[in-house]
This record gives C-alpha cells, sequence and structure tokens, in this order.
C-alpha cells in the first residue's frame, strides 16, 4: 500500500482520539485544606484545621505550602478496575492515600492509582501536600530582554485549586495506545521504502478501520482488543544481529536547591521516590538510578517509612544508588581538597548506608570539567565517568568528538569516560533511532550508548508511559535494541569487549554557561574562604592532636564539610540559583568559617603556652615573611635570638615584618629597641614605589606604568588595574552566560578618581583610590611592601548594576602565545588568542588563585582571593570581578563586595618564579596568638614545588595523619619530606586514605617521587 497523506492524517486523528479514552470519570473530589509555611508531618498535618477550598479558590503566598484533605468512596462501577485519581490543587504535590505517600503530581506525573482492582464500597482518605512556589518559574530561565522579569511578589497568591476527580483507568485504550505510538514512531523515523515500512504503514491504517470510537463501550474496548492482536505481530519483529544496544534506566535528575530551597527539595524528594516506588512495585523488571547521598539522608531524616521501601528497593536491585561524589558538583571551582571529599563522604555513604563501593563519577548537568578530576576520580577508586553536558552546546561550537574515550588528565592518569547525550529524556522508539543516527560524536568503534530517561530538573523522574515504551522496544526491529540495566554494565562490557583507542587529553571545556564563573560574587567568596578555613583548622587540630593531646572533632569537622560540599551543588556554587538558595549559602559559608575559627583557635591555645610574648603560625609548606599587627601598646618586638624585627607604624597600628618557618611557628617577644631604617616603600599622589618596582597612576587611578628596577624594562603595554565594563544582555541563560560579543558593547568608565596617600615607610607604603564605576562606588587601597615583586588592591565595591559585567585589565608586553591558568592540584595552558574555533570559544574561562603569562626569562600574574573568571587576550590578563544578571535572581550581586586582587611580577623562568606560593599567601594569612608556643618546624619539604595541601587526622578515626601533597609546576621531581613528629610507620595511600603500599623511614625522613602534577597521599603512624 502506498504511503498517503490521507491516510497519515487520518492515522494521527485516532491516534490522538485514544488519548481521550484512557480515563473515565466516576466522581469528583471535594477538597479542604489550610495553608502553612512550617514543614508539618503527615500526623500533624491531617489534623488541620482544614476548611472548605472549592475549585476556583486562590490560595498560596510565596514560599507557602497548601495541605488538603478529600475522600473517594468508590461506586459499583469500579469493580476489578484500575482506579486513579486526578488532583489539582494548583501546585505540584505529594499525596498520601489512607496515611501512606502513593506518589505525587508534578508536570509530568498528572494521576495516582489508587487501586489496580477496585472493590465498590472502600473509602480512600486522600491528603495532599501542595507547594504554591515562589518564582521565577522554569519557564523564565531562557531568553532574557534588558527589562525585569515579572515574578511573584510576597503575600500574594500565586496557586489555584482545579477540579479533582477520580475514575477509572482504562487499561486497554492505554495499552492500545502505546503499542500504536511505538509502531507508529518507528515508522516516521525508518527508510520509508524498506519493507519493514510498508508493513507498518498498513498496520496502521487498520488501526483506524478496526477501531471505531462511536460504538457503546463494551463494544468500543472490543475494538482495542481486536486491534491489538492485529498489531501484536509488528511488535513481535525483532532486530538482526548488528543492530546497537542501548543501557537504559530510569533516572530523575533532582537539583538539590535551584529553582527552590532546600527546603522543597526534601518534599521533592519524597515525591519523587514515592512515584517511582509505585512504578517498580508494578513493574518488577523496571531499574531506577539515583546520585547524591543527601536525598537519601532527607528522606531517612524526614520519611523513614518511604526510606524502609527504598532499602527493599535497593536490595532488590530496582533502585541503584550510585555516583561518587557526594552531590553533583561543579569541578571548575571548589578546591581539590573540596573534590576530593566530595568523593570520600560519598562513597562511604554508599558504602556504609547500602553495602555498594560507588565505581561511577554520574555529573550529567554540571557545567565543564576540571583537567584534575581524571586523576582526583581514579584517586578515589572511581573506574568510570559519565556527562552528557559538553555536548549540549545551543550555538555552533567546535564539536566534541566522542562518545567512547579515555579522558587524560593534567598528571597522565586516564579514565573511562562516557557522553551519554541528553538527560531528563523521554523514551520512544523515535528517540531511541535519533540518539543513534543522529547523536553520534563519533562514527566508528562505538555500538552502544547510555540512555537514561525520565523528567529530572524538578524531580519526578519516568512515567509509566516510559516504562511501556521500554517494555517494547527490546528487540524490536528497526529499533536500537534496549536492555534495562546499571549504568556500569555498559562500562563493563567495554572492559569485556575492547577499550577505546580513542583519548581526549585536558579539560572538558563547556562552550556555554561561562557566566558561571562569576556570578552571586558572595557565594563564590564564602566558598573560597570556607576551604581555606577548614585547612588551616584541619592543619593545627592535628598538631594540636599529636603533641598535646587535644582532642580530634570528627563528626564536626564532617558536618562543616558536608556544608561547604552540598553548597558546591553546580547550580549553588555557579551562581544560578534563586535568592534564598544563596542567601542560605553565605549563612552557611558564614557558620562554617566561625566554627572552623573557633576550632583552629583552641587548638592553637592548646599549643601556646600563657605569657606576654607572641607566637605566629604558619601551615604552608614554605617559608614565610609577613606584616604582623603587634598588641596594644607594643611597638616592637624581637626573636627567640634578640634580632630585633623591622616595625612601621600603620595608621595607628604597629606592625612587624617577620620570618615564620614552613609548617610551624616561631615566637616573639616585646622590645624596647626599635629598628631605625629609611622609607624604602614610597608613595606619591600617582605612584608607589619599593626597592623592586616603579608603579605609576593616572588621574582615573589606571597603572600607566610597571617598571622593573631590577632589568629596567617597562611591563606596561596600555593600561594595568583598568576598569572595564560592558553591558551583558545575553541571548540565552542570564545568570549562567556571558555572550561572545560583549566587548561590542563597553560602558564608557570616564570619572576622575580621588588618589590619596595613605601611608609610606621602612616596610610598606599605600595609596587609596576612589572612584565611579557607573552608578556603583569603588574604594581601593593599593599596597606595596619592601623588596617585594607583588602589589594588592584592596577592594570594595557598592555594586549598583542591572546587566552589566567588570573586569579588571592588565595589559602588558610580555609575549606568549598561551597563558597558563591555576587549576585544582597544578594548572592548565591555553591559548590567548582565537586562531581556531575552539581557541576563540573559550573567551572566558576558569582560574583559582592566579592566571600567568611567561616568557622563558620574565612573567606577569594577576592573583585574587575569591575571583574564577578570566580572559587572557595577547598580553592582558581580564580578571572578571562582577556580574548583575536579573534571573533567576532579580537583585544577584547587588551591595557591597569586599576582595583583594594583585599583580605579580618575576624574572626568571615560571617554576623559579613563587607565584604559586604568593597566591597561596594572598588567601590565607598568618595565624597570631598572644603566648609562647617555642618554635618549631613539624614538616620540611626540601623542593618548592611540592606543595602540602592538607594535613589531617585519618576518617577511619585510627589517630593516623594524613598528608596531601602535589607537584605543582609540571615538573617530574624527587623530594625528601621530614617530619619531628615520631613516625613509626608510612604508607603511601589512595585518596580515600586506603592502604597501598608502606614506604621506608630513614631519620623521620621519607623519600618521594612525583611525576608531574602527581598528588600523593600519605599515612604516618606516630608513636603514642
Amino acid at each position: 500500500m502506498p504511503f498517503s497523506k490521507e491516510w497519515g492524517s487520518r492515522i494521527k486523528s485516532w491516534m490522538l482520539e485514544l488519548l481521550n479514552h484512557f480515563y473515565i470519570e466516576l466522581g469528583t473530589i471535594e477538597f479542604s485544606g489550610f495553608t502553612t509555611t512550617d514543614f508539618l508531618s503527615y500526623e500533624k498535618a491531617s489534623a488541620g484545621p482544614f476548611s472548605p477550598m472549592p475549585p476556583g479558590t486562590r490560595w498560596g503566598a510565596k514560599w507557602e505550602y497548601g495541605w488538603f484533605k478529600g475522600t473517594v468512596c468508590l461506586p459499583d462501577e469500579a469493580q476489578g478496575r484500575r482506579i486513579v485519581a486526578k488532583i489539582d490543587t494548583g501546585a505540584e504535590s505529594m499525596v498520601f492515600v489512607n496515611g501512606e505517600i502513593a506518589g505525587a503530581i508534578d508536570h509530568a506525573h498528572e494521576d495516582i492509582t489508587l487501586t489496580r482492582s477496585g472493590k465498590p464500597g472502600q473509602v480512600y482518605e486522600i491528603i495532599v501536600e501542595s507547594y504554591a512556589g515562589h518564582g521565577p518559574r522554569l519557564e523564565n530561565i531562557g531568553p532574557t530582554p534588558p527589562g525585569r522579569v515579572a515574578v511573584p511578589e510576597p503575600g500574594k497568591t500565586q496557586a489555584v485549586v482545579g477540579k479533582s476527580s477520580f475514575g477509572i483507568w482504562d487499561e486497554d485504550a492505554f495499552q492500545l495506545f502505546i503499542d500504536v505510538s511505538t509502531l507508529y514512531k518507528v515508522l516516521i523515523s525508518i527508510n520509508s521504502k524498506s519493507l519493514r515500512a510498508q508493513e507498518l504503514f498498513k498496520a496502521l491504517c487498520d488501526f483506524t478501520l478496526i477501531v471505531d470510537f462511536e460504538q457503546p463501550y463494551e463494544k468500543r474496548v472490543q475494538s482495542f482488543r481486536e486491534c491489538r492482536e492485529r498489531l501484536k505481530p509488528l511488535l513481535q519483529c525483532v532486530n538482526g544481529s548488528t543492530m546497537p544496544l542501548m543501557y537504559i534506566f530510569g533516572q530523575s535528575h533532582l537539583d538539590l536547591a535551584w529553582l527552590w530551597t532546600v527546603n522543597e527539595t526534601r518534599r521533592k524528594a519524597a515525591r519523587t521516590f514515592s512515584t517511582q516506588l509505585a512504578l517498580l512495585d508494578e513493574y518488577s523488571d523496571y531499574k531506577f538510578f539515583v546520585t547524591q547521598p543527601p536525598l537519601f539522608a532527607m528522606l531517612k531524616e524526614l520519611y523513614p517509612k518511604l526510606y524502609e521501601r527504598v532499602l527493599e528497593k535497593v536490595r532488590n536491585g530496582q533502585i541503584m544508588p550510585e555516583g561518587g561524589m557526594w552531590v553533583e558538583a561543579d569541578t571548575n571551582l571548589p578546591s581539590g581538597e573540596s573534590l576530593i571529599r566530595q568523593f570520600i563522604y560519598g562513597k562511604k555513604f554508599f558504602r556504609e548506608e547500602f553495602g555498594i563501593d560507588s565505581k561511577l563519577l554520574w555529573l550529567p548537568d554540571t557545567f565543564g570539567f576540571s583537567a584534575a578530576l581524571p586523576q582526583i576520580a581514579k584517586g578515589c577508586g572511581i573506574k568510570y565517568f559519565s556527562t552528557q553536558k559538553i555536548v549540549r552546546n545551543y550555538y555552533e561550537g567546535d564539536p566534541f568528538p566522542y562518545n567512547i574515550f579515555f579522558w587524560e588528565g593534567i598528571d597522565g592518569t586516564q579514565i573511562l569516560s562516557h557522553i551519554h547525550k541528553k538527560n531528563n529524556s523521554h523514551i520512544d522508539p523515535e528517540m531511541l533511532i535519533q540518539r543513534w543516527e543522529q547523536d553520534r560524536n563519533q562514527q566508528e568503534n562505538i555500538s552502544a550508548f547510555i540512555f537514561p530517561f525520565g523528567f529530572g530538573d524538578g524531580g519526578g523522574g519516568p512515567t509509566r508511559y516510559h516504562i511501556e515504551y521500554a517494555e517494547r522496544m527490546k528487540d524490536l526491529e528497526g529499533v536500537p535494541r534496549t536492555r534495562m540495566s546499571h549504568p556500569n554494565e555498559f562500562f563493563e562490557n567495554i572492559e569485556n569487549n575492547g577499550l577505546p583507542e580513542n583519548r581526549y587529553v585536558g579539560e572538558l571545556y563547556f562552550q556555554a554557561h561561562r557566566g558561571t564563573y562569576t556570578t552571586q560574587a558572595k557565594t563564590k567568596k564564602g566558598n573560597r574562604k570556607s576551604e581555606f578555613a577548614l585547612r588551616e583548622c584541619e592543619f593545627w587540630l592535628t598538631v594540636a592532636n599529636k603533641l598535646k593531646g587535644f582532642e580530634y572533632p570528627y563528626e564536626e569537622l564532617e558536618s562543616l564539610w558536608k556544608k561547604v560540599l552540598f553548597n558546591q551543588f553546580h547550580d549553588v556554587l555557579a551562581g544560578t540559583s534563586i535568592k534564598k538558595v544563596h542567601e542560605e549559602a553565605v549563612a552557611d559559608y558564614e557558620m562554617v568559617m566561625k566554627k572552623a575559627g573557633e576550632l583552629k583557635n583552641r587548638a592553637l591555645a592548646a599549643l601556646t603556652d600563657r605569657g606576654g610574648k607572641i607566637t605566629v603560625f604558619n601551615s604552608f609548606s614554605w617559608d614565610r615573611e609577613e606584616l604582623i599587627p603587634l598588641p596594644a601598646g607594643v611597638k616592637s618586638v624581637k626573636s627567640g635570638e634578640g634580632e630585633i624585627m623591622p616595625v612601621q607604624n600603620i595608621m595607628g597600628t604597629y606592625y612587624a615584618l617577620v620570618k615564620i618557618p614552613a609548617c610551624g611557628w616561631t615566637v616573639f617577644e616585646p622590645a624596647d629597641e626599635t629598628v631605625h631604617e629609611s622609607i624604602n616603600v614610597k608613595a606619591g599622589e600617582y605612584f608607589l614605589e619599593n626597592e623592586c618596582l616603579r608603579v605609576v597612576f593616572n588621574k582615573t587611578g589606571q597603572i600607566v606604568s610597571i617598571v622593573d628596577k631590577q632589568t629596567g624594562f617597562e611591563t606596561v603595554k596600555g593600561l594595568c588595574n583598568d576598569f572595564r565594563m560592558y553591558r551583558d544582555v545575553t541571548s540565552n541563560y542570564d545568570a549562567w552566560d556571558i555572550d561572545s560579543m560583549y566587548e561590542k558593547v563597553p560602558v564608557p568608565l570616564d570619572d576622575i578618581a580621588e588618589m590619596e596617600i595613605l601611608y609610606q615607610g621602612n616596610l610598606e607604603a599605600a595609596i587609596r583610590i576612589k572612584r565611579r564605576l557607573n552608578n556603583s562606588e569603588m574604594t581601593q587601597v593599593v599596597t606595596l611592601r619592601s623588596n617585594s615583586r607583588r602589589v594588592d588592591f584592596k577592594t570594595i565595591i557598592d555594586w549598583k548594576e542591572d546587566h552589566k559585567l567588570l573586569k579588571v585589565n592588565f595589559s602588558t608586553n610580555i609575549h606568549t602565545d598561551e597563558a597558563l591558568h591555576e587549576i585544582q592540584f597544578g594548572y592548565v595552558k591555553r591559548p590567548n588568542h582565537k586562531s581556531r574555533r575552539y581557541d576563540a570559544d573559550r573567551f572566558e574561562v576558569c582560574n583559582h588563585k592566579w592566571t600567568a603569562i611567561a616568557e622563558g626569562k620574565r612573567g606577569f600574574a594577576v592573583l585574587n582571593d575569591c575571583k574564577y573568571g578570566v580572559n587572557v587576550t595577547d598580553g592582558s590578563i581580564n580578571l572578571t570581578l562582577l556580574k548583575s544578571p536579573l534571573v533567576p535572581d532579580m537583585t544577584a550581586d547587588r551591595g557591597i563586595h569586599e576582595f583583594t586582587y594583585s599583580f605579580y611580577i618575576w624574572n626568571g623562568n615560571f617554576c623559579d618564579s613563587n607565584v604559586i606560593s604568593e597566591a597561596y599567601n594572598l588567601n590565607s594569612p598568618v595565624c597570631v596568638t598572644e603566648g609562647d608556643a617555642g618554635e618549631i618546624r613539624l614538616f620540611d619539604i626540601d623542593q618548592e614545588n611540592i606543595i602540602l595541601e592538607t594535613v589531617k587526622l585519618a576518617e577511619d578515626r585510627s589517630g593516623d595523619v594524613i598528608l596531601r601533597l602535589y607537584e605543582s609546576t609540571g615538573s617530574t621531581s624527587v623530594c625528601s619530606l621530614r617530619t619531628v613528629l615520631p613516625v613509626d610507620k608510612a604508607w603511601e595511600t589512595n585518596m580515600l586514605e586506603e592502604f597501598e603500599k608502606e614506604i621506608e623511614i630513614e631519620k623521620k625522613t621519607v623519600r618521594l617521587f612525583f611525576r608531574p602534577f602527581e598528588i600523593k597521599t600519605l599515612r604516618l603512624r606516630i608513636k603514642s
């Protein structure tokens, strides 16, 4: 039979009509209800107070929940039939039936099954918890015009009660629809001239001849059954031996916080799990994949009965916990130690709660992947990695070449990886065929894909439609074969049947969402400061434990770390969540820093005897020379050897320049004498100068000259400390993106600055710069220390902009074709030109504490204490400071921001430049306490490129000391690590602190070999 438009139109009409025959209403559900902003248990909520809330009732202020109560009594017509309730309270809801959570109502799940075999007279008490919302809604996150997006105001109702009913779910109609639509989607996806297509078309035409919607109900249903028999042989046709295989499983990618707060996520988790448990009960072959331990922890705490049902499904293999990390984290912005802790606590939860050793790093929605991640993941026992994000580019970017490949990090570590294409996906024949024929990046050496299906972001997961389609597509002719399975089976099959030859080296850069390095600056600052606070805290707690027997607070430290790790979720730390999420994150960081500071101070106090002396502590693995404030009334200090320290009165407080040993401390005591020195660091209205540099400013606070006095070279090519503002109205995602043409819409910044000399002297000089930046006000204190090649810009900006992007530019005459950008445990090289498409696409990238450009014998770096976005063009480093999107937070970044950035100049090669140590020093000042702790150097490393990143006690609470070190410059190295601690035994471990090999100790010293950028974890057992 030839295809024709007439028959095609008829088939589509019959399919649409069939949708109207799924549900036969038996009665309405009358609800009464009440609203609250409190988190109520079912028991408390079921007590009311309830009052009538008929259809049309408006309810729900911002952040408000509604509780609704109604009753269903089944009539005679329900006998033996599947009965569902269609509930419309006007909002996403969790439904309790006779006291048990039965499922959820959301944008994808429209009904609740009350029973699969009704009994007349059966009564169901239905109680519904609904969330009114807060705005902006999902549809508001896309293209954003320059004007503000309207969002609900506090106090205004946002939901309207609709009609709710119960009725028969006609399985005959539903099953026929799945049969018909399955075959139809095959038909429209294959060669129309094939025999298979001809047979399918004929059968679908017969569908319209057999099914008669105008007959009485019984005859109509009989026609449905007859049609299913007609289609059955076509659904039984199987493929040949060369059809690809899709490893499928249900998934709900649930954002832990995004357009909703963590409190709402707790309910979303319960809704999602309850919906999926009902499906798992009905479909024994169905499997549901869940990542992120906090979701399980939330359920366990708040919905213990539901959690017991989840545990049962985990035990029978239907619910599959995996994912590697504590949360699906951003991987660009967290520190290296944070990423390791993500694995430590994530894998620990999976192991202790479910007996599972997690092997898969699953990050479907993260905005790019650090080149340090392969080594970190593998060092934490992860074998496989999968994402879909880097191919989800909505512009014409450089296409990623592979789907199955080995991803190689900066140290050479490789991890088996898969780009699985699309997340939150529907599943049907058309989707599977499209996935294979259109969505493959590589054309050779690939025969399988991972295919997660189900609705997500806001939770929910698969529907019955998805699972019914999957049942029909196990081996349906014309459609890729499917296997309902654990995703790890996909990787195990690759390992057993031939590993890929494809290798991709370096970061997996996401060619979109570049604004996530900058948006919500306070969240990013809180993350950086919390990471350093926890580092300092753990270091000194460990030392106090081993030297003074001070109790190590394992539980408290784990709790603090989990706060930081949770907020590294890819929509929180990235800055793309609603206002309240970021307010809560900033409050979390403040708590973490306060508690970590208190713990650190208690540890330092345990190490320090009271007295009139001053002890200065340094946790870094290099000696430091720093300015420290002296106690009130003290104007001079001397070292333990009696050497008088240089001092300077700075704005009414005396500061001393002191040297502190690496990984240790030293003591000073007040002195009567003062070293009188000349003014070594000079400040003028428009200049700063010391023994190394002369820095000249103009009337707008820009730097016009930086002369290196060692070489006589001028460094500035254009201007430095040059603020540049741009209009930042993005084509797509407002908080997420920076468009490539932003430089074409600059905002003039011509206001003259107020320049003021603050002080000068033998140790430090400073000038103050005040100026307007469009509608915003900025104050900078620019400081230069004696014998320093680093200039600091302590900056306060009262940010009052909408849709503006602010950068500070340092234009130098350094000639190079690439820049060095710090990432976790090392750095990457990126082009500073746009020669190829991929070069041009990286017009905004992520750095951690520094970005540098270097010639063979000199270089220039920009350091920062909380900024992550940057771009380098030729010899210009442009640090991104602030961004002001309107969606999803209309007030993002408004207000006062305090931060410091610096430039640092060196002569010689990069490896000997001290850029890395200077950046660490900027981010973490030394600790000063009153009292006498003597002098000690706890750890001594004889190679400056080997950095001691972490010192802590082992997670297994054995009391062993854990050291985490890394090679920082990309150089093969051998070093000696010496400690004063009485070490009994030492081991190299993986990053989970699990033993790998014992290492020899000789005179409290171990020898260590490092490949470039290698991370090592050592375990030291200390003699008691």
